[in-house]
């Protein structure tokens, strides 16, 4: 394990840190840090940054209760970086995005990547813009009872293919469900970061259990 004193300090005496999400790896942010709000980061166990700005101390989610609980702190090979891995609680972004890095620059085509995530910020600008002819305003236009109703019928499908044996149709059917429930989430204000962390919550109930039973 290394020690602050082994990190090396620019001449204004900072580090620049890398923020990454624990739970789906994204950057988050890019900050700087000094000595000092390491040290408090260390021993509060959430992110402490030097504002260059404000020329003071910064700890995140002082104002906008965004905290960010430090799973893992790691120095680069020139020990002159750090990536600092957090549990985030709500946006990264003082703009409220869940990432400051938000403003594509250039995307090559061919390495153009799918992701959940991707796909929830375009549902969520589906329901703020209402992009005319978009079949996702028409839901959230017609609202709750509609997204309900599909999830039944697309749940439905989901049964009967996975009944027939037919795989690829089952592929299909389930990613129109879980489109339809990810249109449920945004209308009903229920983020990714929600369900995964429900998810991890159980994982670890899980391995407890698991474990006490090996002891047994």
């Amino acid at each position: 394990m290394l020690n602050i004193e082994e990190l090396k300090f620019d001449d204004k005496g900072l580090i620049p840190a890398v923020i990454v999400d624990a739970k789906t790896k994204k950057v988050l942010t890019l900050a700087y840090m000094n000595k000092e709000s390491l040290q408090i980061s260390l021993e509060e166990g959430r992110t402490c940054f030097w504002s260059r700005s404000r020329q003071e101390l910064w700890r995140k989610g002082e104002t906008s209760g965004n905290v960010q609980r430090i799973a893992s702190i790691t120095a680069d090979c020139d020990k002159d970086a750090l990536m600092v891995v957090v549990d985030k609680n709500g946006p990264a972004c003082h703009l409220g995005a869940d990432s400051c890095f938000h403003n594509p620059v250039f995307i090559q085509d061919s390495h153009e990547r799918f992701s959940m995530d991707s796909l929830m910020e375009l549902i969520e600008g589906r329901k703020a813009e209402k992009k005319e002819g978009s079949y996702t305003t028409y839901l959230f236009e017609k609202g709750t009872d509609k997204i309900l109703k599909k999830i039944g019928e697309e749940a439905t499908e989901v049964i009967i293919a996975a009944k027939d044996n037919d795989k690829q149709e089952t592929i299909y059917e389930i990613a129109d469900l879980a489109y339809h429930v990810m249109v449920l989430m945004v209308e009903a204000g229920i983020s990714l970061e929600d369900v995964r962390s429900e998810l991890a919550s159980r994982h670890v109930i899980d391995h407890k259990v698991k474990q006490e039973k090996m002891t047994k």
